[in-house]
């Protein structure tokens, strides 16, 4: 008997369908559309391990059941080849990272050709390549233009080992994502995305889209609306004599004369519980609000509010406000708030627990009911007010005794004057409506996300598109000069001052001001290595364009994407930029309005392949597995099917490749059983064929709900099925055949065309021209069922009995012949609970 030869058949037909085209996708096509996307990898000089082919896997069998639907299946591949790990690689090696990319690149794609995955290979794009690129810096020039990309000097996450700058987003644990290394608080100039500005449509948007309720709540999370109230504290400064009166600094600065006025008269406070204002003993400003550089003139103890200013800024946030760590501050001196709910002067502190971008980077304390300010409070022997009791209390009951820690729940007000005895929310609109009279509140909503930090100083990424003329100030390039193409330098290490190794190239720096055509200097830092993967789905579309981003008639027949998966990781990081820059990129008209505001209709993730024992795969502990090796020993099929089959999609599992044998035994099973095949049998087929058309529904169910581990284990059922069989019908065979072919593409195809040849069965040239195969419903029902029956309750029978039968058929049988027609006799039958096919209770 001949024997699968995986090695030679699976090159053969990626060969095939490579030159037949058959995962084409084509723009305008009349068939209904599906965008499926997988994210892009980034190609390390590692290549693929088994845990990035899960999704690639995943997603292919979906898109090979798609084409067979019908479908006009868009489902593309690229690279995300720009950032920090490519230029780091080459920094140890000597290589250039523009070759090093080529070559990582040249391995990915062998790799995943090797797999049998049916990308469109005719729309691949590369964030490396300019022609990419030039769009990824007219779309940063759009930003700018729109007033949505701004430079700023500012207090940074700063890693000394990579020397750049990093968003919030791209801290882990106080440490640099990439590196591992420590990261410390420095003040550097840096080019800023105001994603603020998206903040609500960001979460507005979550509610049109099917995401896993586990993304929607993480992207939420990070932007964190919080709906409160915006309260004026005034201010009062002592001056010679010692009694406190308004006094106004002359410091010019970057806010205006009114501004600065302003600052100085009230600071402002964000709460949402308005309610415990009573209780506010203290107020606490950020380190970099500006009222204290506005105010250090006339701060008694300057000195030392500076010195503490300094330390803290260079403190990470996740330090600042730790809940573990003692909390720090410094009393402002000769200067004081008024509580506007009950008049009284309470003193101001500066302490680094207060973060200066939420909210408006002012709190006030209240210890009673809010843990730091509680333990901020014991530090420095402040006092603490309840202001909320959980039942209604006398005042004199809720002040007695100490408090060892703060209630910060829901309650009824007391020591709150004319509010007390209220429930919090009736007195938070009772107090709002008082501090509203008196033009000393209003409703506010804030958000804690930042804007995102957008320049990075190294050398392998898209150039900024911006000039600096010391005339005409910051000057975006002329877009029919894009692209601003990255210079090729020798030595592209970082600089010891932070500075982009760009600067080192004077000729390139040196440039002409577009405005007044004297001599200006181009921006030297280059953008995130999140900037190219922002809108490459959009390239996708049409990635040959020269003329425009992608064309808006191809961008309104393929968008929105239909379903997109990616890693769960990356859900506040790529999945947030991506939405923000397609938002911007519709409400400028690049794409169409009939597509709508969001990319992606579906969004699922999956879980992570573990090494074996449960660890994570890593090239130092030497427990990676590649699909070369597989494909090597077992070949393309067997990793496939092995990898859809090992657990649920959505779950992290551990790697055995004990697991890999089972599945390879399965698949020659399949290849043994073409010799079992009959155009006509006199066996009795109706088992299998009732097996088959289940297997067919199964199958296709599974697939669209990602269960491929349950999937297999139906086709590895049937297969078995069919073993025990005498003969096996041709168009049962083909059926199966059909249902197996996304999972296993080579073995399906290669028995589809012998035995399609040998009974002159197939016209067509490929498995993968069928349609999906439509189970038929009747054939899949059982004919009989397992009815329980009851008493009271408890199980007294269990009976065989045809499908469909009425509840009076079936009080008939029980009462005729049932085990349970014992338990009957002498009661009186009250009521029957009845479902069809199940469960009949008597009652009596």
């Amino acid at each position: 008997m001949e024997k699968y030869n995986f090695k030679k058949i699976e090159r053969k037909w990626q060969k095939v369908w490579e030159k037949e085209k058959i995962s084409r996708a084509r723009d305008f096509s009349q068939k209904p559309k599906k965008y499926i996307l997988v994210e892009f990898p980034y190609p390390s000089g590692f290549g693929l391990h088994v845990g990035h082919c899960r999704p690639y896997i995943a997603l292919d069998v979906l898109s090979r059941k798609k084409r067979m639907e019908g479908y006009n299946v868009l489902f593309p591949m690229g690279w995300d080849a720009f950032g920090l790990p490519t230029e780091n690689f080459a920094i140890k090696t000597g290589g250039h990272p523009a070759l090093i990319t080529r070559r990582n690149t040249n391995v990915f794609k062998e790799q995943q050709k090797k797999i049998g995955l049916s990308f469109d290979w005719s729309r691949e794009v590369n964030t490396t390549d300019s022609n990419y690129y030039k769009w990824t810096q007219w779309i940063f020039i759009q930003l700018f233009k729109k007033g949505l990309a701004y430079k700023s000097k500012m207090s940074i996450n700063w890693c000394p080992s990579c020397k750049i700058g990093l968003a919030n987003e791209e801290v882990v644990d106080s440490k640099c994502e990439r590196c591992g290394g420590e990261i410390v608080r420095e003040e550097r100039e840096q080019w800023m995305l105001r994603i603020t500005c998206y903040a609500e449509r960001l979460i507005e948007g979550l509610d049109r889209v099917d995401y896993p309720e586990r993304v929607k709540v993480l992207e939420k999370d990070w932007i964190g609306k919080s709906y409160g109230t915006e309260v004026n504290f005034e201010v009062n400064f002592r001056d010679d004599s010692g009694t406190y009166q308004d006094k106004n600094s002359k410091e010019e600065g970057d806010l205006s004369q009114k501004e600065q006025e302003e600052n100085l008269k009230f600071i402002k406070v964000f709460t949402t519980r308005v309610d415990t204002i009573f209780g506010a003993i203290y107020l606490v400003l950020s380190p970099e609000h500006p009222f204290l550089r506005l105010a250090l003139a006339a701060i008694q103890n300057s000195k030392l509010v500076e010195e503490y200013i300094e330390k803290a800024k260079k403190k990470l946030e996740r330090e600042r406000i730790s809940d573990v760590r003692e909390k720090t501050g410094v009393e402002l001196l000769g200067v004081k708030a008024i509580n506007p709910a009950n008049k009284k002067e309470i003193p101001i502190f500066v302490a680094d627990y207060v973060l200066p971008n939420y909210g408006t980077g002012a709190i006030m304390a209240v210890p009673a009911h809010d843990k730091r300010d509680f333990d901020f409070a014991k530090s420095y022997n402040l006092p603490i007010k309840r202001v909320i009791s959980p039942t209604a209390k006398t005042n004199e009951e809720a002040m007695s005794g100490e408090m060892k820690e703060p209630y910060e729940g829901e309650g009824v007000l007391v020591n709150s004057g004319e509010f007390d005895g209220l429930d919090y929310k009736t007195a938070q609109e009772k107090i709002l409506e008082k501090l509203e009279r008196q033009e000393l509140a209003r409703k506010n909503i804030y958000y804690k996300l930042r804007d995102w930090v957008f320049s990075r100083q190294r050398y392998w990424g898209e150039p900024i598109p911006m000039i600096n003329c010391p005339k005409c100030g910051w000057q975006t390039v002329p877009e029919k000069d894009l692209p601003v193409k990255l210079p090729k330098v020798n030595d592209y290490k970082p600089t010891k001052n932070g500075e982009s190794p760009l600067a080192k190239n004077e000729k390139w720096v040196k440039t002409k001001c577009p405005q007044c055509k004297g001599w200006a200097r181009r921006e030297i830092d280059v953008m995130p290595n999140w900037a190219g993967s922002n809108w490459y789905f959009l390239r996708y579309c049409d990635p040959k364009n020269k003329n425009e981003l992608a064309s808006p008639e191809i961008l309104k027949y393929w968008l929105p994407v239909d379903w997109y998966n990616g890693g769960m990781e990356h859900t506040t990081l790529h999945l947030l930029y991506s939405r923000f820059i397609y938002k911007f990129l519709w409400d400028i008209g690049v794409i169409p309005e009939s597509v709508g505001d969001e990319p992606y209709k579906k969004r699922t993730s999956h879980g992570v392949i573990l090494a074996e024992g449960g660890v994570k795969m890593s090239k130092s502990k030497g427990n990676v597995v590649t699909p070369d090796e597989i494909i090597k020993n077992f070949g393309a099929d067997v990793l496939r099917t092995y990898e859809m089959f090992m657990g649920p999609f959505s779950q992290s599992i551990a790697w055995d490749s004990k697991g890999l044998n089972g599945v390879k035994r399965f698949l020659d099973k399949v290849w043994d059983l073409k010799n079992k095949v009959v155009v006509k049998s006199d066996s009795d087929n109706e088992g299998i064929e009732k097996l088959l058309h289940q297997t067919i529904k199964k199958v296709g169910e599974d697939i669209e709900g990602l269960k491929f581990n349950t999937a297999v284990s139906s086709l590895m059922i049937l297969a078995n099925e069919m073993e025990r069989k005498k003969d096996i019908l041709l168009d049962h065979y083909l059926l199966f055949l059909t249902i197996l072919s996304p999972f296993a593409p080579h073995i399906s195809e290669e028995i589809y065309q012998e035995v399609g040849k040998k009974f002159k069965k197939t016209k067509i040239s490929s498995i993968f021209q069928e349609a999906w195969p439509e189970y038929k419903e009747k054939i899949t029902k059982e004919k009989k069922a397992i009815l329980v029956v009851q008493i009271n309750g408890k199980v007294r029978d269990k009976m065989e009995i045809e499908r469909g039968l009425s509840e009076g058929e079936i009080r008939k049988i029980v009462l005729g012949e049932s085990k349970a027609k014992k338990w009957l006799e002498g009661g009186e039958i009250k009521k029957i609970i009845f479902i069809e096919d199940k469960l009949i209770n008597f009652v009596i």
